[in-house]
């Protein structure tokens, strides 16, 4: 059950990684799945929910094991030993860059009774960014932990980190479990 008004939002970390520059944005990727494997812990303890949303692969089924199945190779390994979804998370698949474009994101989110989203994921530029702005249209409130979020080019993941603070009043911070209690999650 959800004791708290906030959602971690995991996008696109279920990823095959198989496209120009995805042996790269894979090598960030891996950067950052401790981080985000460190505050998806915090939120399964805090009652936080975890929902993934990841793209389908052409498959067009919510179907964890299969898009897991379709992506596994050698970029991927670390990322999946530290954010395979669990039990208690939800999953839901994406047609779009946005996490809620065709998507029941919303609706569970409203089910939920979440007015706050911790976004993390990939491509912090494309994805996470459409994201953002979506959740800002739908009045979300946003928290962006800026070590948990990757894109191809450093500069693009910077702008993307200016847009949604600067357009989308977002609290973006540096995640630190060792100083969990003083971020903008716990407040």
């Amino acid at each position: 059950m959800n004791n708290s008004s906030k959602a971690l939002l995991i996008i696109d970390m279920i990823n095959d990684f198989q496209f120009e520059h995805g042996s790269i944005l894979a090598e960030k990727a891996s950067l950052i799945a401790k981080n985000i494997s460190a505050l998806k812990n915090y939120c399964h303890e805090s009652k936080i929910p975890v929902i993934y949303i990841n793209d389908h692969y052409s498959l067009w089924k919510a179907d964890l094991d299969k898009i897991i199945e379709y992506c596994s190779n050698e970029y991927n390994d670390t990322i999946f030993t530290l954010l395979t979804p669990k039990e208690q998370d939800y999953f839901l698949i994406k047609p779009k860059h946005s996490a809620f474009y065709g998507t029941a994101l919303n609706t569970l989110l409203h089910q939920l009774k979440v007015d706050e989203l911790i976004l993390t994921g990939i491509a912090g530029n494309i994805c996470v960014l459409f994201t953002a702005n979506d959740a800002y249209m739908r009045e979300y409130s946003l928290i962006v932990p800026e070590n948990c979020i990757a894109s191809v080019d450093e500069q693009d993941n910077k702008y993307a980190m200016t847009m949604m603070r600067n357009v989308m009043d977002a609290k973006i911070f540096k995640y630190d479990k060792n100083s969990i209690m003083s971020s903008p999650i716990n407040t």
